[in-house]
């Protein structure tokens, strides 16, 4: 157990931000499923939708800090190139 003042501030902030940061962690996740579900069904213009929904949920995540830049820009990077294959297959 921390012994300083500003270590028992510190703790307390981190379980705050870390409860704040796990709603956009969860949404993030829980909209690229969505994505891929609708991908792996084959409806276009649903996939189409929901990635583009989970595109959005990501770059918000990471410009909020709540998960890495990189780190969002390879879940964007398979999910488009899942899209791209549906749409391949569609035409």
């Amino acid at each position: 157990m921390a012994n300083h003042k500003s270590a028992l501030k510190r703790i307390r902030q981190n379980e705050k931000r870390r409860l704040h940061n796990r709603t956009y962690r969860n949404r993030a996740r829980t909209l690229v499923k969505k994505a891929r579900t609708s991908i792996a069904d084959g409806s276009l213009e649903e996939a189409i939708a929901a990635t583009r929904l989970a595109v959005k949920d990501l770059d918000q995540a990471a410009s909020r800090g709540v998960i890495h830049p990189r780190n969002a820009a390879r879940r964007k990077s398979r999910l488009m190139k899942h899209l791209h294959e549906l749409q391949a297959q569609q035409s």
